[in-house]
């Protein structure tokens, strides 16, 4: 344990920012595999429902992935990956479907 009073500050801080990323990368696991089972959802009954609701997990998710972006909890690089992974599934779903 430190014994400089800025050094136990930074500490405290550290852990704190670090339990607010975790929030933010486990968030964003939950929503990511909410938005492939509305997929999956949509792949086994095609129908407009389906693919609104997987559009909204993926809208939500989106919403997440830029909020996480926004407060450092994620690499801006890294967010564009992971939007551009989930929007790739989505049109591979729809193409799938249509054909």
């Amino acid at each position: 344990m430190a014994n400089i009073k800025s050094a136990i500050k930074r500490i405290q801080v550290a852990e704190r920012n670090r339990l607010r990323n975790k929030s933010y990368k486990s968030a964003l696991k939950t929503l990511s595999k909410r938005f492939f089972t509305a997929l999956e959802t949509y792949q086994a009954n095609p129908s407009t429902e389906t693919m609104q609701a997987a559009q909204d997990s993926l809208s939500a998710a989106f919403s997440k992935i830029d909020k996480s972006v926004k407060r450092g909890a994620l690499h801006p690089n890294a967010g564009a990956r992971r939007k551009a992974r989930l929007s790739r599934a989505l049109k591979m779903h729809q193409t799938a479907a249509v054909s």
